[in-house]
């Protein structure tokens, strides 16, 4: 796979950290199956600052925004932008007649079909795997693999934002934003310009170039960003707050006024008017 590509398997390792703990947060029984030994490797070579917990909240946040949103919305087509070694199709509590398509480059969905060859296939649901480049054109082929842009999608941007340059941000979540019928939801996580420039995450970064996948932008204020692109902002949550700890946050948590403080996002957003929240920031 693309060197970009490993960084999935060392999510997927956070993952099955995560889930062999007695007091987990969610289980993944597929984690240390599609992280293989690379994805510990990596793991261990970029580990530091809070990253196991990181990913740990990570999960747990957008695994339960997932559900709400396809219980409370009806949302039957769901959507993951750079899925790498996600295995949510096969351990959330999916409604019947839920599609999830999963779009990211082809060497990766290959390696991971292989992984998961014999896991039998969850009754209710069906999973779509697209081969795309998500610099190119990926809406044409996902509307012939089946989506309809008429009906509410659930787009789901967890751990991509970073790894792109600002243009290409806001590219991506305008164009979210342009092909989401009312009803439809926007998840996912950015992080800090700050955190970019911590020289505490130095040798961290520096790992991140040298392995071919260096982390590009950050925003000191995700609000703006995604309102500027189409959204309403239901929340935007830092690691340590309240609905974004789980109990797994290490760290004080300083207020969002204090400068230069390098800082993750966890954000869940609404089509404009749809919901009784219009374009302001609502977090």
């Amino acid at each position: 796979m693309e060197a970009v590509s490993r960084t999935a398997q060392w999510t997927a390792a956070a993952r099955a950290l995560e889930t062999e703990r007695e007091d987990r947060l969610f289980a993944d029984p597929y984690a240390r199956t599609v992280a293989d030994e690379i994805g510990f490797e990596l793991l261990a070579r970029y580990d530091g600052g809070g990253i196991v917990p990181f990913l740990a909240i990570r999960t747990t946040y957008l695994d339960r925004a997932i559900v709400k949103a396809v219980e409370e919305r009806g949302i039957r087509q769901v959507v993951f932008l750079a899925a790498g070694m996600d295995t949510r199709f096969f351990r959330l509590p999916w409604p019947d007649g839920v599609t999830v398509y999963e779009l990211d480059r082809p060497a990766l969905l290959e390696a991971k079909a292989e992984m998961l060859k014999g896991e039998p296939l969850p009754a209710g649901r069906t999973r779509v795997p697209i081969p795309v480049d998500l610099t190119q054109d990926w809406t044409g082929p996902l509307k012939e693999a089946g989506w309809k842009s008429e009906e509410p999608v659930l787009w789901v941007v967890e751990g991509l934002l970073f790894f792109l340059p600002e243009q290409a941000v806001r590219t991506l979540i305008s164009l979210l934003a342009s092909h989401a019928a009312p009803g439809s939801v926007l998840l996912g996580d950015v992080i800090s310009k700050s955190a970019l420039e911590n020289p505490l995450a130095r040798t961290f970064m520096s790992a991140l170039k040298e392995d071919g996948n260096p982390w590009l932008f950050g925003t000191e204020e995700p609000e703006a960003l995604l309102a500027d692109c189409g959204w309403a902002v239901r929340e935007v949550k830092q690691p340590g707050e309240d609905g974004a700890s789980f109990d797994r946050w290490p760290y004080p948590v300083p207020a969002r006024s204090v400068p230069r403080v390098p800082r993750s996002f966890l954000f869940t957003c609404d089509v404009p008017g749809a919901t009784g929240v219009d374009s302001e920031v609502a977090a």
